[in-house]
């Protein structure tokens, strides 16, 4: 792993957030090219499975969110945090998974969780718990980055079944562009004033958030029998 100190004098955009997203790959670019994500796009994925799995860290990642309200360090961090969480998590997101899970006639608690499920909860718990901002903001920060990343590769027209195409409007767009900014300027902002040995606590978190994002797609796949790779 390269510091970000010495990483930065080379890189053509030397900002906290870029170093940690380049340092995570392949995995990075493995989540946003995935095969299940273009599936989705197409509207080809079969999205029940994925759907049902990924509804058990509603929860937990409002849990995260609310902590990072509560650990932000200033008033004008914990609006668009709480403003998110207010109106897009428990409102819109909620509702989505509602409508979609019943169109696909399936229940919203699975009667197992797969193992990834499972691993990225304890992420998210282990990053509420530990209220250290920027922790929390790394693993929010992979979460709506790497699917900003597969989203906004779409094109009109959008696919007609609304559960492709809610999916992909909830995750691109000029609202949801705006929620990934934040978070990554909010990294780019506390990042180079942390002591290395926290910047490397970032790095880690940041990169095992992004490599379950990953394995959460090869599990989809696999559940739908598309290739993981």
């Amino acid at each position: 792993m390269i510091p970000f100190a010495q990483w930065r004098t080379t890189a053509s955009d030397p900002v906290f957030s870029e170093w940690l997203r380049s340092s995570s790959e392949p995995d990075w670019t493995a989540v946003v090219t995935h095969p299940f994500a273009a599936a989705i796009i197409r509207g080809e994925a079969d999205m029940r499975h994925y759907l049902v799995q990924d509804f058990q860290f509603v929860d937990a990642f409002t849990a995260l969110l609310g902590a990072a309200v509560a650990c932000a360090d200033s008033f004008e961090a914990r609006v668009p945090i709480g403003r998110f969480l207010g109106l897009t998590v428990t409102d819109t997101e909620r509702g989505y998974f509602h409508r979609a899970l019943a169109a696909l006639g399936a229940d919203l608690v699975p009667e197992t969780l797969e193992p990834v499920t499972v691993d990225f909860r304890a992420l998210m718990d282990e990053a509420r718990a530990g209220r250290r901002y920027a922790l929390i903001i790394a693993v929010l920060c992979v979460a709506e980055w790497t699917y900003l990343g597969w989203a906004s590769r779409a094109r009109d027209p959008l696919p007609e079944n609304f559960v492709h195409r809610e999916w992909i409007g909830l995750h691109d767009g000029p609202g949801f562009r705006a929620w990934v900014d934040f978070l990554r300027g909010e990294l780019d902002r506390l990042g180079p004033h942390l002591p290395d040995a926290e910047q490397s606590r970032v790095l880690d978190v940041f990169q095992r958030a992004t490599h379950l994002e990953r394995r959460f797609f090869d599990m989809a796949a696999e559940a739908s029998a598309l290739p993981g790779e």
